[in-house]
């Protein structure tokens, strides 16, 4: 087989498919050399999911008459000047490939100006090929319209998703980085419509409204960690009531690059963790500034991803600072009342109940309008406990009543048990784990793969008092148990655990899951007849827990209809 150069195109067209993967990398790329540029105000339009249209306007520095044409050689940049500047990176850009490579699919127009041109610069680019190149009026700054992106590559057109997805994907490009730089103020226009705008207050907090809306804003607190005098954490995480079925909301800015790190996002979920139900996510927005030689952004031609100098200690950092903002203050679901016309007993209108977290229970920046706490809740929120609660009786048998000076409470009995065994079997697993061992060990049956599971993780279930030891092909023998696991039944607690495990994967802690498990099994049941004293007991060890709001699944321990909101219901207010 005979070695042979590739044509100028063929390599052009590789070498661009590193880099434009589908319409949102064009828009990525183009961003990015805005802000590298100084603009405050970037406008972004597109049409047809970016397919047929990307135009981006700002009012950056642009480029001089004599560079125009330089800037779309392959390796052009004005940001590196040697190998080492590559660890000294404090630009978005610096790859000198991207508009070579946008030029290389599309039909692309840029007009420039610099200030101290009295003309700007106009270029039009098919293919890869310049077809025009003459002096044209227009505004500081530079603005590029790429059309009928991959028009000379069918086959990525084809593997391009709807429009609807591709606008998609372009949209939380600019969402992300109007969050990074609020400063700056974005525009997106999709289909001739304005679907964002920001201000560029240089405020997170406005940024953040105008991104996800003042109804989520006010859902989330303000976090900021100085750790030597090298890394600053900062940014806004979501209150656990803020909830996403997956990890898109988990944003993180490394000297305000956007970046994709698994294990950034592991140290935010695990801050979570007992907060969240399983399969659920919280909305977290960080800023890391580090110093420019304690990260490697020269991993990746799209730059997303990058590699940290001294990831285990970065990693620590997060996952420490979210938590600590958690344990310092945590939202008590709330009843809200809605008006709604239902009429009721000749009454024109009544209010209909629904579960939420109320406002009066959410800490706010100082730039966002603070709504007024009850005195009570102040109370309760600075000592990290519930306020004092009497108990009234037992619904259902499954919740438990009780009054506090906010209102009425109704508590999950289970889930509150559940807390309270949760950390007591934390606290005992420092110590001292009482167990005993089986006069007549006991076989249980698993499943070729959760045999493989159990065999490899015996030495962490042994640390919470539970022994095993194969028996035969599909069987294991348990040896001992924990003192409490005595009169419940074992197999049912190792399968879910087993089930966990086989769903989370590497990110799986049979530690943490070990506990969580087994206070869930051995908590007092709903359905379960309590007396007034066992109720009482039950509240009193509650209100002593660390987070008593919620159980170590993420669920409420409780709810919360406050007096205001029972004097509205029986129209005494």
């Amino acid at each position: 087989m005979t070695i042979r150069l590739l044509a100028p195109d063929v390599s052009a067209k590789i070498a661009a498919g590193e880099v434009i993967e589908r319409p949102a990398s064009v828009a990525k790329e183009l961003l990015e050399n805005a802000i590298d540029a100084g603009a405050s105000e970037i406008s972004l339009e597109i049409a047809q999911g970016g397919r047929a249209l990307i135009r981006i306007i700002d009012n950056g520095c642009g480029i001089a008459p004599d560079e125009a044409v330089t800037a779309f050689a392959r390796h052009a940049t004005s940001k590196l000047c040697s190998a080492d500047d590559l660890y000294r990176i404090q630009t978005l850009g610096f790859r000198g490939e991207a508009l070579a490579s946008i030029a290389s699919v599309s039909q692309l127009t840029m007009l420039t100006r610099t200030a101290s041109e009295p003309l700007g610069t106009l270029l039009r680019y098919e293919g890869g090929e310049l077809v025009r190149h003459e002096p044209s009026g227009c505004a500081v700054g530079t603005s590029i319209t790429v059309e009928n992106l991959f028009y000379n590559m069918p086959a990525r057109l084809r593997f391009l998703r709807s429009d609807t997805t591709e606008a998609g994907h372009i949209a939380r490009l600019i969402m992300s980085y109007a969050l990074a730089f609020p400063d700056k103020r974005l525009t997106l226009i999709n289909n001739g419509r304005q679907t964002l705008a920001t201000l560029g207050t240089g405020q997170l907090y406005d940024a953040l409204t105008s991104v996800y809306g003042l109804e989520t804003a006010e859902q989330t607190m303000p976090i900021e960690a100085e750790v030597g005098a090298d890394v600053h954490l900062s940014g806004y995480i979501g209150y656990p009531s803020l909830q996403r079925a997956n990890r898109a909301d988990l944003i993180f800015f490394v000297n305000r690059r956007w970046v994709t790190d698994s294990a950034l996002s592991f140290a935010v979920i695990e801050a979570y963790r007992t907060l969240l139900p399983n399969g659920r996510y919280p909305l977290a927005v960080l800023m890391i500034d580090l110093p420019p030689d304690d990260v490697d952004v020269n991993i990746h031609p799209t730059k997303r991803e990058v590699r940290f100098r001294r990831g285990r200690e970065l990693f620590g950092i997060v996952q420490r600072t979210v938590r600590a903002n958690l344990m310092s203050l945590h939202s008590l679901p709330a009843v809200e009342t809605i008006e709604a016309p239902v009429p009721t007993f000749g009454s024109p209108r009544r209010s209909q109940s629904v579960w939420s977290t109320p406002a009066e229970t959410v800490s706010q920046p100082e730039d966002a309008p603070r709504v007024p706490q009850p005195q009570w809740q102040e109370l309760a929120d600075a000592a990290g406990r519930l306020p004092m609660l009497r108990v009234l009786g037992q619904l259902a048998q499954t919740f438990i009543i009780a009054e506090g000076p906010g209102g009425l409470y109704l508590i999950d009995q289970h889930a509150a048990a559940e807390r309270i065994r949760y950390e007591e079997l934390r606290e005992r697993h420092t110590t001292q784990l009482l167990t005993q061992e089986l006069l007549d060990p006991l076989p249980l049956t698993f499943s070729a793969s959760q045999i493989a599971l159990l065999e490899g993780h015996l030495e962490e279930l042994a640390e919470f008092g539970i022994e095993l030891e194969p028996f035969g092909a599909d069987s294991m023998l348990v040896r001992r148990i924990p003192v409490h696991m005595l009169h419940q039944e074992l197999q049912p607690a190792l399968l879910e655990m087993l089930d966990e495990a086989e769903r989370q994967g590497s990110s799986f802690s049979w530690q943490e899951q070990a506990l969580i498990t087994l206070s869930c099994h051995t908590a007092v049941r709903a359905g379960s007849l309590l007396s007034l004293d066992e109720m009482r007991a039950l509240v009193r060890q509650l209100e002593l827990t660390d987070l008593p709001h919620s159980c170590p699944h993420g669920r409420p321990t409780m709810v919360h209809l406050s007096q205001a909101q029972l004097e509205r219901e029986f129209a005494r207010r």
